[in-house]
């Protein structure tokens, strides 16, 4: 199945890594290469997208579309984690009102400072920072600036537990998010619940069980929820390529010539877009910049 390339939108169940379902999925089609977008925890459920085949080169863009999130914050405790995993490290009897996460709410609001949580993916000197975490090696994780769009309280039936829906961008940390608001409430919290219910075009309505998958008869790209590499892909500017020279050009790495007046829905300025995708029936073929009608690839994908 190495020819195979495109787009899944699983929803990951509770208490399996992001990890684990891609290992799964790479077994049951005999894929060779896959990936996806954006790790989600185990104790975490929601939107995951897998990329199949040359598609893999196009994740990145995927990580840096607008992504939603419901999610619990318990009130009273901070544990080692900032999720309900970890060991509780600080408790308090300071509990916020609703009034109050209201308004603290509004602050969060707009590119914020955050520090990511000491148990992640990221990497400090090369090792990632959770196995340090695991190895009680004594480390500092930097801050990064990060973009809140909407937040807002859905549920709030239990004074020590109260659901948010977050709108949010590219590298940001719920449970970092849950840590630095009870921290302005004056109080201790952590995430008890998280749900990713949107990635770009991937959301809930698209999204396809994780054993509804592994229990299809078909190949993998006669799935009904199996998506071309393009119609996932948000806001993009892109360019039809049609002719079997150009094809091969591109297959080879060389640089090509378009007609700049056929791409689609272009700026008014191209110099907006630093990245053009070439497309065919579906499929990217490449992305990479123009030098006045001229494209230069990046990355090719056939």
């Amino acid at each position: 199945m190495s020819n195979i390339q495109g787009w899944l939108n699983i929803y990951k169940p509770l208490n399996i890594s992001s990890f684990a379902i891609i290992r799964r999925i790479k077994k049951k089609f005999n894929i060779d290469k896959i990936g996806h977008g954006g790790t989600l925890d185990p104790l975490a459920e929601g939107i995951l997208p897998i990329a199949v085949g040359k598609t893999t080169k196009l994740i990145p863009f995927i990580n840096s579309d607008v992504k939603e999130y419901e999610f619990e914050i318990k009130w009273g405790e901070q544990t080692s984690t900032d999720d309900r995993e970890g060991k509780i490290i600080e408790r308090t009897d300071n509990i916020p009102t609703l009034e109050n996460i209201k308004i603290k709410l509004k602050e969060f609001r707009g590119i914020i400072i955050q520090k990511p949580p000491k148990a992640s993916a990221i990497k400090i000197k090369g090792e990632r920072a959770y196995n340090l975490l695991r190895q009680n090696i004594d480390f500092e994780v930097g801050e990064k600036n990060v973009q809140i769009f909407e937040t807002k309280i859905i549920n709030w039936e239990n004074e020590l537990i109260t659901k948010i829906k977050i709108k949010c961008g590219k590298g940001f940390y719920v449970r970092s998010f849950a840590r630095d608001l009870a921290e302005k409430l004056d109080s201790k919290g952590h995430v008890h619940s998280l749900k990713r219910t949107k990635v770009g075009k991937f959301n809930i309505n698209n999204a396809n069980l994780l054993d509804d998958l592994l229990k299809i008869g078909q190949r993998l790209h006669e799935f009904r929820g199996f998506h071309s590499s393009v119609s996932m892909l948000d806001d993009i500017l892109a360019y039809e390529v049609d002719d079997e020279e150009s094809k091969l050009n591109l297959s080879h790495g060389k640089e090509i010539n378009i007609n700049i007046n056929l791409l689609n829905n272009p700026p008014l300025n191209l110099l907006d877009r630093k990245v053009i995708f070439l497309t065919n029936k579906g499929s990217v073929l490449s992305f990479g910049k123009l030098d006045g009608d001229l494209f230069k690839p990046d990355k090719v994908l056939i």
